[in-house]
């Protein structure tokens, strides 16, 4: 749906550059040349545009942000400042806790609310480890004597 408003907008930006506004004109246009590049220009930008804004309505539910928010604060704000915004200040991605379905980012180790262990982690650092490792790679704490749940260790295998 969104490749075709981005192609309206083309179309629509297209026309008017090449049929609307050569019309209205009392004086010689510039080059041919300079016209297809600012035409093309236009249109493509136009595109883009659409295409980010339906980039940031698709992307920001799976980040458990407001679609509606993200989509106004795009056409708002002139140049794609809005878009800008959105990529600095989006949240993580979200994702389901297998165990009560709770919602919960996806660089959680553990799940906030019944204390499922959600990714291989380090017992002395708590940072994140491959469950192959044999040794956390920041403090070299010996992740064999933690007691890493089976389903992280058949991972492994």
């Amino acid at each position: 749906m969104v490749h075709f408003a981005a192609i309206a907008a083309f179309t629509a930006v297209e026309y008017y550059m090449w049929m609307v506004l050569p019309g209205q004109r009392n004086h010689p246009g510039p080059p041919i040349g300079f016209r297809i590049y600012f035409n093309l220009s236009w249109g493509l930008l136009a595109a883009l545009y659409f295409l980010m804004v339906g980039y940031v309505s698709k992307d920001s539910p799976r980040r458990a942000m407001s679609a509606r928010f993200w989509m106004l604060i795009c056409f708002v704000m002139p140049g794609g400042i809005g878009a800008v915004l959105y990529f600095l200040l989006r949240q993580p991605l979200v994702s389901r806790c297998p165990a009560c379905s709770t919602f919960v980012q996806s660089d959680f180790h553990f799940c906030p609310q019944c204390d499922y262990q959600l990714t291989a982690s380090c017992g002395n650092c708590f940072r994140t480890v491959r469950a192959t490792d044999q040794f956390c790679t920041r403090c070299g704490h010996e992740l064999a004597t933690d007691k890493m749940p089976a389903r992280l260790r058949v991972m492994a295998e």
